[in-house]
């Protein structure tokens, strides 16, 4: 592995991109916030435009981050479940079925009130502990707590199945869905929907007069009484990163998707004291961790998720704060690390708070370092990357740019 000549920064706001806001004037949250740090690597870099998987495809948070770690979404992905799983510590084995989770709140007829429990953040270990360990129909049934409200859930047993409808709605309101075999014929499929049926009905029995429960209800807090299983999947086999782009990798992580992620592609990680994957997240501290990984490693990963629960919550003026925050953090990151690096900066896809989800635009990206040609971007948004020297990108790009400023990358051809 060659030692590379400058380190180089991935840092992914995630659910950055937005579009105007007519009561930003207009504009978007990113173009709205006051962001100097940000405009001044712009005015000194080169910035475009970045879809991470295609154009116009609404990604994942997981297949995103799989693309610009470059590996092939569309060959590799079988589920989001694995990443939770292995991200919060859980042993994800071959042949077992993952499925990331929520704890929700229903009501007696089974319609979600809420599908976060109001952001739950205290009380889910004992939650998780009422309903780890059971067996279903010779399935042993594994369930961890995450951060905040998500959780995962491993199935390990014979014959199971990812193939699998979702138990969670995607919204509130909803009556919980039944999972099903995508192919009714498939008889695998089908006893595995059964158990995640049987698992989601037990949940509800043993969470819904939970001593946490009950006081939550007397604080008036809605009650984690259900659990909701989505995306269910197997492990990959993937080649790991460092011996693909021929550097050392870490990623400082927030969630446990992300931590999930980054194992799976053999990369090391790190924890931020006080970073909470929230808007409460300590953005100081990140920048500490991040300064620190560069220290030791050639390349580092950091996922800062506040933006993209803005964007969820179609919340457009705490999108703007959470920038201005982000900005914020990497003054206080180009304090405390002196040396000349390469740094990217995008969002994993966009967020748009007319929206309340993913959505299919484009995401802005900004690129500094030493010797770069520059371009005439004078500011870091939406509008402004569009006219900058990088042009629009695929999110598999992002690496061989870096790695070729880092002077890791061997050259293609005689």
């Amino acid at each position: 592995m060659a030692r590379a000549l400058y380190k180089g920064l991935l840092l992914i706001a995630d659910g950055l991109g937005d579009r105007p806001v007519p009561a930003m004037g207009s504009k978007t949250p990113l173009e709205y916030a006051a962001t100097p740090t940000l405009d001044r690597l712009a005015r000194e870099g080169e910035c475009g435009l970045m879809d991470p998987i295609a154009p116009g495809i609404r990604a994942g948070s997981d297949t995103a981050h799989l693309a610009i770690l470059g590996y092939d979404p569309y060959r590799v992905y079988q589920g989001r479940g694995p990443f939770e799983a292995l991200g919060i510590g859980m042993e994800v084995r071959g042949g077992d079925v993952a499925l990331r989770c929520n704890f929700s709140t229903v009501d007696s007829e089974m319609r979600v009130i809420d599908r976060r429990a109001g952001r739950i953040t205290a009380g889910t270990r004992e939650l998780a502990e009422a309903v780890n360990g059971v067996e279903i129909d010779g399935v042993q049934c594994f369930f961890k707590e995450s951060v905040a409200h998500r959780g995962a859930l491993v199935l390990r047993g014979e014959r199971l199945s990812p193939n699998i409808t979702d138990v969670d709605p995607h919204a509130d309101g909803e009556p919980i869905h039944e999972a099903r075999p995508i192919d009714p014929s498939d008889a695998d499929a089908a006893r595995t929907a059964q158990v995640v049926n049987a698992f989601v009905r037990m949940s509800y029995e043993r969470l819904n007069d939970h001593p946490v429960n009950r006081a939550r209800r007397e604080q008036g807090l809605p009650p984690a009484n259900i659990i909701l299983p989505r995306g269910a999947g197997v492990a990959p086999h993937l080649e790991p990163f460092p011996a693909k782009h021929g550097m050392t990798a870490v990623a400082v992580v927030e969630t446990g998707l992300i931590r999930g992620i980054a194992r799976f592609v053999g990369m090391d990680t790190l924890d931020a004291p006080g970073a909470t994957g929230g808007v409460d997240t300590d953005f100081a501290s990140i920048a500490d961790t991040i300064a620190r990984a560069l220290q030791q490693y050639d390349f580092v990963l950091c996922n800062v998720k506040a933006p993209d629960l803005c964007g969820h919550d179609r919340n457009p003026q705490l999108k703007a704060q959470v920038i201005e925050q982000i900005d914020a953090m990497i003054a206080r990151l180009l304090v405390n690390y002196r040396e000349p690096f390469y740094l990217i900066v995008t969002g994993d896809h966009s967020t748009p708070c007319s929206v309340g989800d993913h959505s299919g635009d484009p995401a802005p990206v900004l690129l500094h370092g030493p010797d770069l040609r520059g371009d005439e971007v004078l500011r870091f948004h939406e509008y402004a990357c569009a006219k900058g020297a990088l042009g629009r990108l695929r999110g598999g790009d992002l690496i061989p740019i870096l790695t070729q400023l880092m002077g890791v990358q061997e050259k293609f051809g005689a």
